[in-house]
Protein backbone atom coordinates (compact mmCIF):
# COMPACT_ATOMS: atom_id res chain seq x y z
CA UNK A 1 0.00 0.00 0.00
CA UNK A 2 1.21 3.04 -1.00
CA UNK A 3 1.95 5.83 2.20
CA UNK A 4 -0.72 8.80 2.46
CA UNK A 5 0.94 12.14 2.04
CA UNK A 6 -0.27 14.49 4.64
CA UNK A 7 0.30 18.04 5.69
CA UNK A 8 0.62 17.81 9.35
CA UNK A 9 0.12 14.74 11.83
CA UNK A 10 -2.11 15.23 15.55
CA UNK A 11 -1.13 12.82 17.77
CA UNK A 12 -4.81 11.81 19.65
CA UNK A 13 -3.56 8.44 20.99
CA UNK A 14 -4.63 7.21 24.59
CA UNK A 15 -7.11 10.28 24.67
CA UNK A 16 -11.00 9.75 24.95
CA UNK A 17 -13.78 11.42 23.60
CA UNK A 18 -13.98 14.49 22.96
CA UNK A 19 -10.46 14.97 22.85
CA UNK A 20 -9.21 13.00 19.63
CA UNK A 21 -12.33 15.88 17.66
CA UNK A 22 -10.74 18.75 20.00
CA UNK A 23 -7.32 18.55 18.84
CA UNK A 24 -8.51 17.38 15.40
CA UNK A 25 -10.23 21.01 14.62
CA UNK A 26 -6.90 23.13 16.36
CA UNK A 27 -5.16 21.29 13.85
CA UNK A 28 -6.91 21.59 10.67
CA UNK A 29 -7.09 25.19 11.60
CA UNK A 30 -3.52 25.65 11.12
CA UNK A 31 -3.97 24.06 7.44
CA UNK A 32 -4.26 25.85 3.99
CA UNK A 33 -7.50 24.35 2.24
CA UNK A 34 -7.05 21.27 0.50
CA UNK A 35 -3.82 20.33 2.73
CA UNK A 36 -4.30 16.86 4.40
CA UNK A 37 -4.00 15.94 8.05
CA UNK A 38 -3.24 12.69 9.86
CA UNK A 39 -5.37 11.97 12.98
CA UNK A 40 -3.78 9.30 15.24
CA UNK A 41 -6.27 7.68 17.83
CA UNK A 42 -6.82 4.46 19.83
CA UNK A 43 -10.39 5.48 20.90
CA UNK A 44 -12.69 3.42 18.97
CA UNK A 45 -15.48 6.03 18.78
CA UNK A 46 -13.25 8.46 17.07
CA UNK A 47 -14.07 6.79 13.68
CA UNK A 48 -17.35 7.61 13.65
CA UNK A 49 -16.65 11.34 15.55
CA UNK A 50 -14.29 12.79 12.65
CA UNK A 51 -16.48 11.08 10.09
CA UNK A 52 -19.37 13.64 11.31
CA UNK A 53 -17.38 16.32 12.49
CA UNK A 54 -16.04 16.43 9.19
CA UNK A 55 -19.34 16.17 7.50
CA UNK A 56 -20.60 19.08 9.75
CA UNK A 57 -17.71 21.27 9.27
CA UNK A 58 -17.26 21.12 5.60
CA UNK A 59 -14.13 19.07 5.66
CA UNK A 60 -13.68 16.13 3.70
CA UNK A 61 -13.40 12.70 5.55
CA UNK A 62 -10.30 10.26 3.56
CA UNK A 63 -10.69 7.47 4.82
CA UNK A 64 -8.77 5.27 8.24
CA UNK A 65 -5.91 3.24 8.67
CA UNK A 66 -5.92 0.69 11.37
CA UNK A 67 -2.69 -0.08 12.48
CA UNK A 68 -2.85 -2.38 15.69
CA UNK A 69 -4.49 -0.59 18.23
CA UNK A 70 -3.80 3.02 16.07
CA UNK A 71 -6.33 4.31 14.04
CA UNK A 72 -5.09 6.83 11.51
CA UNK A 73 -8.00 9.08 10.12
CA UNK A 74 -7.05 11.20 7.38
CA UNK A 75 -8.88 14.74 6.74
CA UNK A 76 -8.39 17.42 4.10
CA UNK A 77 -9.33 20.35 4.84
CA UNK A 78 -12.53 22.29 2.99
CA UNK A 79 -12.19 25.61 1.21
CA UNK A 80 -14.06 28.74 2.15
CA UNK A 81 -16.65 28.02 -0.54
CA UNK A 82 -16.84 24.13 1.33
CA UNK A 83 -16.34 24.91 5.00
CA UNK A 84 -19.47 25.58 7.39
CA UNK A 85 -20.02 27.06 10.65
CA UNK A 86 -20.29 23.55 12.93
CA UNK A 87 -24.04 23.06 13.63
CA UNK A 88 -25.00 22.64 17.30
CA UNK A 89 -27.97 20.64 18.31
CA UNK A 90 -30.23 23.28 19.75
CA UNK A 91 -32.48 20.87 21.82
CA UNK A 92 -30.39 20.29 25.17
CA UNK A 93 -31.58 18.40 28.59
CA UNK A 94 -29.49 18.62 32.02
CA UNK A 95 -28.07 15.50 33.72
CA UNK A 96 -30.74 16.28 36.66
CA UNK A 97 -33.44 17.00 33.62
CA UNK A 98 -33.23 13.66 33.11
CA UNK A 99 -32.50 12.43 36.56
CA UNK A 100 -36.02 13.57 37.13
CA UNK A 101 -37.60 12.94 34.17
CA UNK A 102 -36.94 9.48 35.02
CA UNK A 103 -37.93 9.13 38.43
CA UNK A 104 -41.04 10.59 37.05
CA UNK A 105 -41.54 7.25 34.96
CA UNK A 106 -42.22 9.66 32.12
CA UNK A 107 -42.59 7.81 28.78
CA UNK A 108 -38.75 8.46 27.15
CA UNK A 109 -36.03 6.55 25.90
CA UNK A 110 -32.75 6.91 26.53
CA UNK A 111 -30.22 6.30 23.70
CA UNK A 112 -26.77 5.32 24.67
CA UNK A 113 -24.59 6.28 21.78
CA UNK A 114 -21.16 5.58 23.49
CA UNK A 115 -19.05 2.35 22.40
CA UNK A 116 -20.23 -1.11 23.80
CA UNK A 117 -17.67 -1.34 26.40
CA UNK A 118 -18.23 2.33 27.84
CA UNK A 119 -22.24 1.08 27.92
CA UNK A 120 -21.11 -2.26 29.44
CA UNK A 121 -19.10 -0.59 32.28
CA UNK A 122 -21.80 1.84 33.42
CA UNK A 123 -25.24 3.05 31.60
CA UNK A 124 -28.35 4.80 32.80
CA UNK A 125 -31.02 1.85 33.71
CA UNK A 126 -33.14 0.52 30.47
CA UNK A 127 -30.76 2.59 28.04
CA UNK A 128 -31.02 1.50 24.43
CA UNK A 129 -27.48 0.86 22.93
CA UNK A 130 -26.58 2.07 19.54
CA UNK A 131 -22.88 3.13 19.27
CA UNK A 132 -22.67 6.23 17.09
CA UNK A 133 -20.69 4.83 14.34
CA UNK A 134 -23.98 2.19 13.48
CA UNK A 135 -26.67 4.98 14.11
CA UNK A 136 -26.64 5.82 10.64
CA UNK A 137 -27.69 1.90 10.04
CA UNK A 138 -29.71 1.15 12.94
CA UNK A 139 -31.80 4.69 12.91
CA UNK A 140 -35.19 1.58 11.72
CA UNK A 141 -35.05 -0.11 14.95
CA UNK A 142 -35.93 3.42 16.79
CA UNK A 143 -40.34 4.34 16.95
CA UNK A 144 -40.19 7.78 16.01
CA UNK A 145 -42.93 8.43 17.71
CA UNK A 146 -41.18 8.20 20.95
CA UNK A 147 -38.77 10.94 23.25
CA UNK A 148 -35.12 10.41 22.89
CA UNK A 149 -33.01 11.37 25.60
CA UNK A 150 -29.68 10.41 23.67
CA UNK A 151 -26.28 10.15 25.85
CA UNK A 152 -22.64 9.84 25.77
CA UNK A 153 -19.96 10.40 27.53
CA UNK A 154 -19.31 14.58 27.02
CA UNK A 155 -22.27 15.29 24.68
CA UNK A 156 -20.28 15.68 21.96
CA UNK A 157 -21.03 12.13 20.00
CA UNK A 158 -24.75 12.84 21.39
CA UNK A 159 -24.72 16.19 19.70
CA UNK A 160 -24.06 14.21 16.62
CA UNK A 161 -26.41 11.65 17.16
CA UNK A 162 -29.53 14.09 17.76
CA UNK A 163 -28.33 16.16 14.22
CA UNK A 164 -28.34 12.50 12.93
CA UNK A 165 -32.15 11.34 14.60
CA UNK A 166 -33.49 14.85 13.51
CA UNK A 167 -32.37 14.72 10.04
CA UNK A 168 -34.27 11.23 9.71
CA UNK A 169 -37.59 12.63 10.59
CA UNK A 170 -37.17 12.43 14.73
CA UNK A 171 -39.39 15.10 15.81
CA UNK A 172 -38.76 14.57 19.75
CA UNK A 173 -34.73 14.83 20.50
CA UNK A 174 -32.82 15.99 22.98
CA UNK A 175 -29.09 15.88 23.32
CA UNK A 176 -27.90 15.02 27.42
CA UNK A 177 -25.43 17.82 28.24
CA UNK A 178 -22.42 16.95 30.02
CA UNK A 179 -23.30 13.38 29.78
CA UNK A 180 -22.09 10.45 31.91
CA UNK A 181 -18.78 11.70 32.31
CA UNK A 182 -20.92 13.83 35.20
CA UNK A 183 -23.65 11.62 35.55
CA UNK A 184 -24.97 10.90 39.38
CA UNK A 185 -27.79 8.75 38.86
CA UNK A 186 -28.63 5.36 39.24
CA UNK A 187 -26.25 3.17 36.69
CA UNK A 188 -25.95 -0.67 35.61
CA UNK A 189 -23.32 -2.57 34.68
CA UNK A 190 -22.70 -5.35 32.07
CA UNK A 191 -19.58 -6.41 33.83
CA UNK A 192 -19.64 -9.14 36.50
Amino acid sequence: MDTVKTNSTVDAKGLACPMPIVRTKKAINTLNPGEVLEVLATDKGSKADIQAWAKSSGHQYLGTIEEGEVLKHYLRKGGESEEKEETKYPNIVSNDDVIKKLEANENVVVLDVREPAEYAFGHIPNAVSIPFGELESRVSELDKTKTFLVVCRTGNRSDMASQTLSSNGFENVWNVVPGMSDWNGPTESKVK
